[in-house]
Formats: C-alpha cells, sequence, structure tokens
C-alpha cells in the first residue's frame, strides 16, 4: 500500500519534504493555512549559509555553529547539517534559485554575527527567501502533490500509539484526512510577542498540534531576538551589519563594543541585550543603525545599498528614511525559535507517524542561540532527511483503523515551579493583551516575579472559547497554550543561556537542567 502522508505547512520545510516524499512514491497532501507560501520563508531577507566557498569547510561551520549555541547544540545534528549545506545549495539551485553572483560567476557570499568566514548566500541582494519560496512554489505546482490552500489543520489524529491523520478546517467546515504519516512544517511562534519579524500567520500551530497530541516538546524558553527591526516589525537584515553599518544611541555613540568585542557582529542576543539596554536608558526610545559610512560618498553608499539590498531599500524609502543619508531607528523584534517539537536527525518526534521540520522542530542545531542564516539551510536538510525516513519507515497502521483524538491539551501540565496565585490583577483577553504580556516578561529579559506574573495571567485566561471555533479563534487557542509552556520552559531555567536572559541569574543559583522538556498528557 502507498504510504499516504499529510504535510502541515508549506514554507521551505514543508515544501520540499513534501517534493522529497513524492519522488519517493508516497502520496501526498500538503496543507496551507493560507496561500501557498505564506510563511516565514518568503521574508527571509539574509540569506543561507553553507561552506561552499574556497575558503571554508564543514569543520568552520561547524565550529561556529557550535560556539553561538552557547553549549547546547547537539554536535551530531549539526554536524548534519553542515555537511549537507553544500549539497542543499546545489538542489535549491536545480529548482531555479538564482544565487547572486559576481562579474566572474562566482558566488557572492557574505559575513553575518558569529560567522568566522564569509558563507552567507544571497538571491535577489536581500530577497533569498522570497526567490526560494517562488522556485518552490513552481516546483510543487508541477508535482504530483496535492495542495490544499486556505486550511488550517487543528488537530494530529492519534490511534494505537501513532499519527493517523489530521483534523481540518476549511471555509468553516471541519474535515478529517487519512494518513499514514504527518509531518508538521508549520513554522514558528513570533506572534507570541507585540514585537516581530514574523508574518500574521506565525501563531505557533504546530507546537501546539504536538502538544495536545502527547508529542515532547522542549527548548522552547529559547527564542531569538533579532536586533534590528524597523518600529513596526519590518527585519532590517543582519546582513546590513555585516557590511558594515553601525548602531549609535540617540547621542550618536557606538555602544555594541562596550558588549562584545565583534560589536555589532557579535551574537544576536547579545546586541539585541544591548540595544534593549541603551533604549531603557533613552526612555525606551529606539537606537539607530547608521549605514551611512558603508561607501566613501552618500552617493556611493545609496548606489551600493539600493543594489545589494533592494527590499530593504525600497521599504525604507516608501516610509520616507534616507538611510544612505541618515541613520533610522530600530528595535529588537522576536525572530526565531530554537525550541519546538524534538526530533531526531531525520524529523521523527516521539509519537510514531509524526514528523517535524523547519522552525516548529527541535533538532539540536540551534542550541540556546541560531547562528544567522542557519534556519533555511536546517529547513532544507532536514526536509529531505525526513521524506526520506517516512518513505522508509514501516508504517504498518491501518488507515481503516478507526482513529481517536490526541491527548488532550492540559497547558497546566508540566513544571508547577512558581505556580501563580490566582489573586493577580488580570485583564481580559485579547491576542494584543497577550503579545504585549510576553513581550514585557517573556522576551529578552526574564526574572521571576515577571514569569509569575505572566502565568497568572494565562491562566485565568484559559484555552480560549470550547465548542466550534474560527480560524481565528483557534490560532488565540494555540498561541495560549504554547505561551503558558514556553513561560513555564523559561521560569524552569533559572540561569541565563543564550537568548534566554535572567536578569535575577545569580552565582548561587542551582545549575538549571541542562534540557527542559514539556509533554501534555
Amino acid at each position: 500500500m502507498t504510504t499516504r502522508v499529510v504535510v502541515v505547512g508549506a514554507g521551505l520545510a514543508g515544501g520540499l519534504c513534501a517534493l522529497h516524499a513524492a519522488r519517493a512514491g508516497c502520496e501526498v497532501v500538503l496543507l496551507s493555512k493560507g496561500a501557498l507560501g505564506d510563511g516565514n520563508t518568503a521574508y527571509a531577507q539574509g540569506g543561507i549559509a553553507a561552506a561552499v566557498g574556497g575558503a571554508d569547510d564543514a569543520a568552520s561551520h561547524l565550529a561556529d555553529t557550535l560556539a553561538a549555541g552557547a553549549g547546547i547544540v547537539d554536535p551530531a545534528a549539526a554536524r548534519v547539517l553542515v555537511s549537507a549545506g553544500p549539497a542543499a545549495i546545489d538542489e535549491l539551485a536545480r529548482l531555479g534559485v538564482a544565487f547572486d553572483r559576481d562579474a566572474a560567476g562566482t558566488l557572492s557570499l557574505g559575513l553575518e554575527g558569529a560567522h568566522g568566514r564569509p558563507r552567507i548566500l544571497h538571491a535577489g541582494g536581500d530577497a533569498t527567501g522570497a526567490a526560494i519560496q517562488s522556485a518552490l512554489n513552481a516546483a510543487l505546482d508541477a508535482s504530483d502533490v496535492e495542495i490544499r490552500t486556505d486550511t488550517l489543520a487543528t488537530e494530529v489524529v492519534v490511534g494505537r500509539g501513532r499519527a493517523r491523520g489530521v483534523r481540518a478546517l476549511f471555509r468553516g467546515a471541519d474535515t478529517t484526512i487519512e494518513a499514514d504519516a504527518v509531518v508538521l512544517a508549520t513554522g514558528g511562534a513570533g506572534r507570541l510577542f507585540a514585537h516581530t519579524t514574523n508574518p500574521e500567520v506565525a501563531t505557533a500551530d504546530g507546537i501546539a498540534l504536538a502538544l495536545r497530541a502527547g508529542a515532547r516538546v522542549t527548548d522552547l524558553e529559547f527564542v531569538q531576538f533579532h536586533p534590528t527591526a524597523l518600529p513596526g516589525g519590518e527585519l532590517v537584515s543582519e546582513a546590513v551589519r555585516g557590511e558594515g553599518a553601525v548602531l549609535r544611541d540617540e547621542t550618536g555613540r557606538r555602544f555594541c563594543g562596550d558588549a562584545h568585542p565583534a560589536a555589532e557582529l557579535a551574537p544576536r542576543d547579545v546586541v539585541a541585550r544591548a540595544i534593549a539596554e541603551v533604549m531603557d536608558r533613552q526612555d525606551g526610545r529606539p537606537v539607530w543603525l547608521d549605514a551611512t559610512a558603508i561607501r566613501p560618498t552618500a552617493t556611493q553608499t545609496a548606489s551600493f545599498l539600493a543594489e545589494r539590498f533592494p527590499s530593504i531599500d525600497r521599504r525604507l524609502r516608501a516610509r520616507g528614511l534616507d538611510w544612505a543619508r541618515r541613520p533610522i531607528p530600530v528595535t529588537p523584534a522576536a525572530h526565531y525559535a530554537m525550541g519546538g517539537v524534538a526530533t531526531d536527525i531525520d524529523g521523527r518526534t516521539s509519537i510514531p507517524g509524526l514528523y517535524a521540520v523547519g522552525e516548529v522542530a527541535r533538532t539540536g542545531v540551534h542550541g540556546a542561540n541560531r547562528l544567522a542564516s542557519n534556519s533555511l539551510l536546517e529547513a532544507a536538510v532536514f526536509a529531505a532527511r525526513a521524506a526520506t525516513a517516512l518513505a522508509t519507515d514501516e508504517h504498518r497502521a491501518a488507515r481503516r483503523d478507526t482513529p481517536t483524538s490526541g491527548a488532550a491539551a492540559d497547558p497546566t501540565v508540566g513544571s508547577r515551579e512558581g505556580r501563580p496565585s490566582p489573586s493577580a490583577p488580570l485583564t481580559s483577553f485579547s491576542r494584543t493583551a497577550l503579545q504585549h504580556l510576553m513581550w514585557q516578561h517573556v522576551g529578552l529579559r526574564r526574572d521571576a516575579a515577571g514569569l509569575r506574573h505572566a502565568l497568572t495571567v494565562l491562566d485565568a485566561w484559559g484555552s480560549g472559547p470550547a465548542g466550534p471555533r474560527s480560524v481565528r479563534e483557534h490560532e488565540d487557542a494555540n498561541l495560549l497554550l504554547v505561551a503558558s509552556t514556553l513561560t513555564r520552559a523559561a521560569l524552569a531555567r533559572p540561569r541565563s543561556l543564550g537568548s534566554h536572559h535572567r536578569s535575577d541569574d545569580a552565582p548561587d543559583h542551582a545549575a538549571a537542567p541542562a534540557l527542559f522538556s514539556h509533554k501534555v498528557a
């Protein structure tokens, strides 16, 4: 019997996994919550990292990945990532991604924070993600993959100990899609926070699906905040700093060197916190990203920025910002989730038949702080590996067996440390209120009092309305469940590590657990 696969999410990880699975002979149904390619992939500006330069190698890329991850990167998974990098780039090129090259036809390689060598490939300057998504969409349209857009997966169907399909909402109607294997590729959870570079669709759906199904989820406390976004949340790529832009406070002083010898090219968590500290001293006003001296004259700078960063340049000029002549205001914003659904190096989760790839997965390659531009590479490498695994794993569960629901969601299961008091003052639930709560107390800097307060509010808000739900209500329930789980994970780790910064960290604290795992059962 042909293996039937449902892939939930149609970005690079989901789309590439679907293509590989179809090529391996599987019957594949690809679900996209919105239009094809509405997720984070198309928004990726910085590029994709791979050791393809003549002076570079996998060992150097591995060393940088391990160092950025603050000591908890899985070395075996990271070795798989960097070793497969050149082949992943070749595959994307075959799909039609035109990576930028110099006049001699050699791949143009950029430098980003915490990379020891230039190894960042771009397409269309700062439009790498859009170029990848466009090529992927064309390949999917030409494939045998069945594509269902505007379809929100609401539950992983679990029966007799394995995943057997999903329940989904399409135009207000509930439906069940039976399968031998389910792949979660839903992206991240950026919409948990008031300031984020993520699109509207990044509502933690895949992590919530996994939690309710009873799958193991871990490391949610590690959220990467991108240092430089416009006050409205639009990303200004780290590659701009890689080209020589610097950060200044409102007096014009360059300050990042105070925090790290690499200054603006230090790991993202270091730069983001340095900005936050300066903003605190400035009563919350943004800092300034200064690209005016990248080239000797303003005219040369303007020409370079328009050619190297065409998308950013257009957006800034549409706002009336001439960044070739004047610095632009920037703030940190939630950008990427290092934690997620725990998988092995082939995408398998703790539930047979359930796989996870891309940002929703915790493969172990990012540790506590993702190395810049490793995310697209992770999506490509592990999507292909998961497709091979699901095509060859023995799926003996017949689809005709009556499916049962996954484990009931209980966001209170897990660490009970600092169980909040129900008497704390509360506000009414809204998505905006949730996002501001998370930004204030579970954002760049955390402490026990703020985390306990956040849990009090989250517990009072519960998991949303019971009974039939709209897409918006399903998303809100997902955000609430994951917000609670993430906050408990942050409270359970009293020591700062990578992107998880505890302002109440003290040397006499007991050592934090190496891994915080949450499983709804």
